[in-house]
C-alpha cells in the first residue's frame, strides 16, 4: 500500500481552504499547473476524485471522498508542522535530578514541583526516591543534582533546612498498654523515624516487635489505621483514622528532626539554582501554612 504524500496532502488542504487552484498556488508558492498536477496525483494515489472543478479550476467543490480525506489531511499536515517546529526549536530539554525520601508524600511533592515545571517547560525532572543514606550516596557520586533528606535538627550544612514535627500515632482501637511486645508499623532500616520509635520504646523499658514494614508512607498510614501497629510519622501525615499518642500513653514529644536540601560540590547551573530558589520559597510557605 502506497503511503500518502504529505506534500500532496498539504496542497489539497490549501486548494480547499483557498477555494480554488489560483489562490492556492499563491499560498504554496507553486504555479497553478503544478497545483493541478499534484491534486491529480493525489487522486490517483487514493483512487477517488476528490475535487470537482468549476470555471477552469477557479473554484472547486469537495466530493464525498474529498470530505472523508480532508479531516485526516488537516491533522497530518498540522502534525508534520508541529514535529518540524519541535525539531528545529533551539530550546533543548534539560534534566534536573532530584532525590527525595522514600516516605515523602508523593502527592505533596508533585503539587510542589508542578509549579516549577510550568515556569520552566524545557526542564525534565528526574525524581529518584530512597532512604536518606542512599540519597547521600547518589549526591556524592554525581548521580543527583539535589537531594532532600530527613535528619536530626542541625546535623550539618545545607542549602536550606525546614523543621519537621513528628507524631506518635495508632489506630482508633489500638491499645499500647494491652500489648506486649508493642507491634510497630515502620519504614525500612536506616529511617530516622524507625530509629526514634524503637529507641523511645527501649528507653521506656517496653518490648517491641516489627509487625509491618513498608517504604511507602501510604502503606504505613493504612497499617496504623488497621490497628496492625503504632508508628512515628510527620504530623502532616496524620489521618482522621489515626489516634494521636502522647504523654498519657508514655510518649513524650519526639525530638526535633528536619528536612534538609543538599547540593553537590560541582558548579551550580542556572536552572539548578532556579530549582533551589523555588524549593526554598515554596517549602517555606508550606511550612508556615501547615506548621
Amino acid at each position: 500500500m502506497t503511503m500518502l504524500d504529505l506534500e500532496l496532502l498539504q496542497t489539497f488542504v490549501a486548494v480547499v481552504d483557498a477555494g480554488g487552484f489560483t489562490r492556492a498556488s499563491e499560498r504554496v508558492h507553486r504555479t497553478q499547473s503544478t497545483v493541478s498536477q499534484q491534486i491529480r496525483k493525489l487522486e490517483e494515489q487514493v483512487g477517488h476524485v476528490l475535487l470537482l472543478r468549476h470555471r477552469a479550476g477557479k473554484t472547486v467543490q469537495l466530493t464525498e471522498d474529498g470530505e472523508k480525506l480532508l479531516g485526516y489531511a488537516r491533522r497530518l499536515v498540522l502534525l508534520a508542522a508541529e514535529a518540524q517546529q519541535l525539531m528545529q526549536s533551539s530550546e533543548k530539554s534539560v534534566a534536573l535530578r532530584l532525590g527525595v525520601p522514600e516516605d515523602f508524600d508523593s502527592q505533596r511533592l508533585m503539587q510542589l514541583l508542578g509549579g516549577f515545571t510550568r515556569l520552566h517547560p524545557a526542564v525534565r525532572l528526574d525524581i529518584v526516591t530512597g532512604m536518606s543514606t542512599d540519597l547521600r550516596q547518589l549526591l556524592e557520586d554525581g548521580s543527583s543534582d539535589l537531594i532532600i533528606i530527613k535528619r536530626d535538627a542541625g546535623a550539618g550544612d545545607a542549602l536550606a533546612c525546614w523543621p519537621e514535627k513528628l507524631a506518635w500515632i495508632a489506630g482508633k482501637d489500638f491499645s499500647v498498654d494491652s500489648q506486649d511486645p508493642v507491634p510497630l508499623a515502620v519504614f525500612p532500616q536506616g529511617c530516622i523515624y524507625r530509629n526514634r520509635l524503637i529507641h523511645s520504646l527501649e528507653a521506656a523499658g517496653r518490648r517491641w516487635r516489627i509487625a509491618f514494614s513498608s517504604q511507602s508512607l501510604a502503606g504505613i498510614q493504612a497499617a496504623v489505621a488497621a490497628d496492625i501497629g503504632m508508628s512515628l510519622v510527620p504530623s502532616a501525615a496524620v489521618l482522621p483514622s489515626h489516634h494521636l499518642l502522647g504523654e498519657d500513653d508514655g510518649f513524650a514529644t519526639p525530638p526535633a528532626t528536619e528536612l534538609a536540601l543538599l547540593g553537590g560540590d560541582g558548579a551550580s547551573s542556572t536552572l539548578r539554582q532556579s530549582l533551589v530558589d523555588y524549593l526554598i520559597h515554596h517549602v517555606t510557605l508550606e511550612q508556615h501554612r501547615f506548621g
